[in-house]
C-alpha cells in the first residue's frame, strides 16, 4: 500500500506542478484590442434554441473594435420557432444562412458549420455557440491574439456556468481536463493531430486554413466536431491552441441535471477515440484521483496525492473563473460522476438509444 502511495504521491504532484505551468502560460486575449484590416465572419448554428438565442445574438451585434463584419445564422430546422426569434433580434448586420436537409453521411453540427463557412466572406471565421455570450469585445481580442501569434486557429474557453448540483460537479472539469493534462505551449506548435484541441463554444479560424483543411467536411461525420476539425486542422500545417477565454466569453452548456446526462451521454462513448479508450480513461481517473482518499485510511503517505488532485482544481478554478473552494473540495465526486456519465454514455451507445436535438446519434 505504500508503495501504491507513493506512485500516486509522484503522479499526482507532478500534474500539479503541470497544471500551474500552464495556468501561468496560457494564452489571454487582450482586452481592448483593435482588428485592422481583417474581415471577421460571426457563424452562430442554431437548432432548437428558441429559448437562448436572444442573449447570445445580442451580444453578437454588440461586438465593437472590428472595422468589417457579418454575422450569419444557420438555422437547423428548429421547430420551436428559433428563426422567428433571431428575425426579431436580427438588425441589417445579420444574415440568415437558406437551410436544407440534412444530407447523407452528415452530422448536423458539422453541416450547419459548413453552410455558415461556405456564405461568409470574412478572412477570419468565428465560430459561437448558442449558449455563449460574449463581451463587447471578445471577437477582437480573439482575432487579434490570432494574428499577433501567427496561429491559424484559437479557441478561447469561455467560462462555464454551473446552476443545478450536476452542473457544479462536472462543469468545472473542462477547463481542468486541459490545463492538467495539455501541453499548451508544446500543442501549439505541434504537428502532431493528437495534441489539437478546440472548443466548438467559441474558436477564431483563419478562413484560408480552414478551407485548407476541407473545413467541416472533413469532419461531417464527428460526433466531436471541434476536436476534430483542430486535429485536422493541425494535420495539413495549421497550428492553434485553447486560450483562456474566461473574462471574454460565458456559457451554460445545459439546464439542469437530466440535459447534462443527455449531453455528455452523446459523446463520451467517443470522445476519447473509442469505447475501450473512454473506459481506460474513465478507470485511470478513478485510480489516480479517488483511490489516494480511499489509501489514506491505510497510509498517510497518500496524502500528498490526496491533496494534490483537489489543488489542482483549485488552481484551474482561479484560473478560468470558477468557484475556488467548493470545485477543490469535491474534486473526487466531479470524478465519480464524471465516471458515471462515461457509463451512461457506452450503454446507451451500446443500446442505440443516443440522441441529440431530436435526431439520433450513430
Amino acid at each position: 500500500m505504500t508503495d501504491a502511495a507513493w506512485v500516486l504521491d509522484v503522479v499526482l504532484l507532478g500534474l500539479l506542478a503541470h497544471t500551474m505551468l500552464n495556468a501561468a502560460l496560457v494564452r489571454r486575449p487582450r482586452r481592448g484590442a483593435t482588428v485592422d484590416s481583417d474581415r471577421v465572419s460571426i457563424l452562430l448554428p442554431v437548432r432548437n434554441e428558441a429559448a437562448r438565442v436572444e442573449p447570445c445574438l445580442r451580444s453578437l451585434l454588440a461586438q465593437r473594435d472590428l472595422p468589417a463584419y457579418e454575422v450569419l445564422v444557420y438555422d437547423d430546422e428548429s421547430t420551436d420557432g428559433t428563426a422567428d426569434v433571431v428575425r426579431r433580434v436580427a438588425n441589417e448586420a445579420v444574415r440568415l444562412v437558406p437551410s436544407s436537409s440534412l444530407p447523407d453521411g452528415w452530422l448536423g453540427k458539422p453541416h450547419a458549420c459548413a453552410q455558415l463557412a461556405k456564405a461568409a466572406s470574412g478572412s477570419v471565421l468565428v465560430f459561437v455557440d448558442a449558449d455563449v455570450t460574449l463581451a463587447p469585445d471578445a471577437v477582437a481580442g480573439a482575432v487579434g491574439l490570432l494574428r499577433e501569434t501567427g496561429l491559424a486557429y484559437v479557441s478561447p474557453y469561455p467560462c462555464q456556468v454551473a446552476v443545478s448540483w450536476l452542473e457544479r460537479l462536472v462543469q468545472p472539469l473542462l477547463p481542468w481536463s486541459w490545463l492538467t493534462f495539455l501541453p499548451l505551449r508544446l500543442a501549439e506548435g505541434s504537428s502532431r493531430p493528437s495534441l489539437a484541441a478546440a472548443n466548438g463554444q467559441f474558436t477564431v479560424i483563419d478562413s484560408a486554413a480552414y478551407q485548407r483543411a476541407g473545413g467541416h467536411g472533413a469532419v461531417r461525420d464527428a460526433v466531436v466536431e471541434d476536436m476534430a476539425l483542430a486535429r485536422r486542422l493541425t494535420a495539413v500545417g495549421a497550428r492553434g491552441v485553447f486560450v483562456d477565454g474566461h473574462e471574454l466569453a460565458r456559457c451554460r452548456m445545459y439546464d439542469g441535471a437530466r440535459a447534462l446526462v443527455d449531453g455528455y451521454a452523446k459523446s463520451a462513448w467517443i470522445a476519447f477515440g473509442s469505447p475501450a479508450s473512454a473506459v481506460a480513461v474513465a478507470a485511470l481517473s478513478l485510480v489516480v484521483f479517488v483511490v489516494p482518499w480511499l489509501l489514506l485510511a491505510v497510509t498517510p503517505w497518500a496524502a500528498p496525492a490526496a491533496v494534490a488532485g483537489p489543488a489542482g482544481r483549485l488552481v484551474t478554478a482561479l484560473r478560468s473563473g470558477n468557484r475556488p473552494l467548493l470545485d477543490a473540495v469535491a474534486h473526487p465526486l466531479s470524478v465519480l460522476a464524471f465516471v458515471a456519465l462515461v457509463a451512461v454514455s457506452i450503454a446507451r451507445h451500446r443500446r442505440g438509444r443516443l440522441s441529440w436535438k431530436d435526431r439520433p446519434v450513430p
